[in-house]
């Protein structure tokens, strides 16, 4: 006979099986071939390597330093 125990174990279980299916099937993003902020190409190589970047390397250096200004943190 199942206790109350094993019904909440079994609960979190599909809890946690629905969880990983969301997040392993969630769809890649196209990368762009263009910078979105300076329209500059972007390389093959990091296109590749980051599924669904939009900015070249210097863009989203300034894009993090300024995300970080604007959230208030110096790290």
């Amino acid at each position: 006979m199942s206790d109350a125990m094993d019904l909440e174990q079994a609960r979190q279980a599909d809890v946690l099986d629905r969880q990983i299916k969301v997040a392993t099937n969630k769809q890649a993003a196209v990368s762009a071939i263009f910078c979105e902020d300076c329209d500059e190409a972007i390389p093959a190589l990091r296109r590749e390597k980051l599924i669904g970047v939009s900015r070249c390397v210097c863009c989203q250096e300034i894009f993090e330093v300024n995300s970080k200004h604007y959230r208030g943190t110096d790290s």
